[in-house]
């Protein structure tokens, strides 16, 4: 019963996230993402952003991220686990130990506590609803070299 309560948590927070428009005021302390301005007409809007009662320590953070067609975003980790619904498009998601997935329009991944990994957009570009669960006060993404 836990583990279907937690999924219907989710779903409400991804159909929420999904239907409201963002106040600059109730996220002005979100995390700033290190990719804001660096991949042309890539766009990262933070939705929510918000400490997690049940853990100290710890925060959500859920991203509308559209990424340009043929996009390649740098490899990176993040401080916390990574749970991305795809709105709209398709891509190729990649895990450094875990390999290659297809990713489309309604599919949900997750990507593991600090996993090296990366995301290419497909022809048609990808807008992707993101759920992160993490250290509180991190920056949402650690680039990596392209070696790691």
């Amino acid at each position: 019963m836990k583990t279907s309560g937690c999924v219907l948590s989710f779903a409400a927070i991804l159909a929420i996230a999904g239907c409201q428009t963002p106040s600059k005021q109730e996220n002005s302390g979100a995390p700033k993402d290190v990719l804001a301005g660096r991949i042309e007409g890539l766009q990262v809007e933070t939705l929510k952003s918000s400490a997690v009662a049940l853990a100290d320590g710890v925060e959500v953070v859920v991203s509308r991220v559209r990424v340009p067609p043929d996009t390649r975003i740098p490899k990176h980790y993040h401080p916390g686990e990574e749970f991305v619904y795809v709105l709209e498009g398709s891509g190729t998601l990649w895990l450094k130990d875990g390999g290659e997935t297809a990713v489309a329009r309604g599919q949900v991944h997750m990507v593991p506590l600090k996993a090296v990994h990366t995301f290419a957009s497909g022809p048609d570009g990808a807008t992707l609803l993101v759920f992160r669960v993490h250290e509180k006060g991190k920056p949402v993404r650690y680039e990596v070299g392209e070696d790691r």
